[in-house]
């Protein structure tokens, strides 16, 4: 580029605190509401879609991109075997036993939430992030 021209190329130092200024921001525990409610009801949510009742777009807003698609992987491949076997999507029957949480870092929660059906009892591995003022899922895993 001449020098006088009118038009000047960011350098990249900068470009890298503008991208770092609208990435997701992290966000204190203190400043962010309870978990609980959040974690109960993202394991209603995700058993729900599971179990085709719900669609995982719903969810949406409180999931980071990775476990986002992991549950629409496993919705897509419930859906298939329920229409291999001719079966109608049905709300599922559980009651939420327990929910242990731990806080390894600030502004980190990390829990497993024990769901009972009347099937079997299972648990939800579960990470909550706090970033942009909210809650938000980033890792999320039904054992």
């Amino acid at each position: 580029m001449m020098e006088g021209s009118a038009h000047s190329y960011p350098r990249i130092g900068a470009t890298l605190a503008v991208a770092e200024y609208f990435a997701p921001q992290p966000t204190a525990t203190a400043d962010l509401p309870d978990p609980e409610p959040l974690l109960r009801n993202l394991t209603r949510g995700m058993l729900e879609v599971l179990a085709g009742v719900r669609e995982v777009e719903q969810l949406a807003r409180w999931l980071a991109e990775d476990p986002y698609r992991v549950l629409v992987t496993r919705a897509n491949l419930a859906a298939r075997a329920r229409s291999a076997r001719q079966v109608t999507p049905t709300r599922p029957v559980h009651s939420i036993v327990s929910v242990r949480t731990c806080e390894p870092a600030d502004g980190i929660i990390e829990s497993v939430i024990v769901v009972s059906t009347p099937v079997r009892t299972r648990a939800v591995a579960m990470r909550l992030e706090g970033l942009d003022g909210r809650w938000r899922a980033t890792s999320l895993a039904l054992l």
